[in-house]
């Protein structure tokens, strides 16, 4: 079927919405969307931000991708109701920021969790026998304490990621390294806050960024629509809408898992009330 008119996306915004943490499925239909608005040569994008943070390794690809896009289009990032770590990994790889004055953001940093449940398993009489190619290869098991070398090797990789979180940031926001490094210690800040700071351009909502962003593309601002790209939904879930499958999240027993899937940019909930983490 020939349809008798092309869509019109060089009029439009497009609009892609990250939310919840950070990870693979994030990641995946980001650069998806990316490349479908570079192939159909959208002027401008908004990307809104929702998000405590999440891993790494997403978060600065999804980064990289868009600060190659921007030298082509325009790109806005809204910060919602929480954007940090991670979030703000990516929201600096966007032209220009815009957030709502109580938005919660910062927290610049990395976090690298692991659980020790050494005495409980002695109590219940459980043990795990372990062999191992190298000294370092069970590396935050569960199962006991950290060594003093193992301690050393986690820090300095925490250290190089943070350095890398850093310049990111300065280089997004054309900030100096050391200015960064005066508030970049996992603090949180509202979105008033982070203007001072030069983290953000703006205050607004999503609608003042939309708006901006058609004005930066040379478009009416009272006329230009958005063009959401959205997730596809599976077969099952047009048949039960109700129903959704998390993925790419935090898990609440992190060191039951290998201490490396956890290295993440991320919002620690600890001493916040949990309706600031609700993405």
């Amino acid at each position: 079927m020939v349809w008798p008119f092309k869509p019109r996306y060089r009029k439009q915004i497009a609009r892609i919405e990250i939310t919840g943490a950070i990870g693979a499925a994030t990641r995946k239909r980001v650069l998806e969307a990316l490349k479908t608005i570079e192939e159909r040569k959208f002027p401008a994008l908004l990307l809104r931000i929702d998000s405590p943070g999440g891993t790494v390794g997403d978060s600065q690809e999804i980064y990289s991708a868009l600060k190659r896009l921007r030298e082509k289009i325009k790109i806005v990032a809204s910060f919602g109701n929480i954007s940090a770590s991670g979030g703000v990994y990516i929201g600096v790889g966007a032209e220009h920021i815009i957030a709502n004055p109580g938005t919660i953001t910062g927290s610049i940093g990395v976090i690298l969790r692991g659980n020790n449940l050494e005495r409980l398993l002695e109590k219940i009489g459980v043990s795990f026998k372990v062999i191992k190619s190298g000294p370092y290869k069970d590396i935050l098991s569960f199962d006991r304490e950290l060594t003093a070398p193992e301690q050393t090797i986690l820090q300095e990789l925490i250290d190089v990621s943070y350095q890398q979180f850093v310049q990111t940031v300065a280089e997004g926001r054309n900030l100096a390294v050391e200015t960064v490094k005066s508030f970049a210690d996992g603090r949180i800040f509202t979105g008033q806050q982070a203007l001072e700071l030069g983290v953000i351009d703006r205050l607004g909502s999503e609608e003042d960024a939309r708006r901006w962003a058609a004005e930066l593309a040379g478009l009416d601002p009272e006329k230009t629509q958005c063009f959401t790209l959205e997730e596809p939904k599976s077969f099952g879930s047009r048949f039960f809408p109700g129903r959704s499958q998390l993925s790419g999240g935090l898990s609440s027993s992190p060191g039951l898992k290998s201490g490396a899937e956890w290295l993440e940019f991320e919002l620690s909930t600890s001493g916040l009330p949990l309706w600031l983490y609700r993405p």
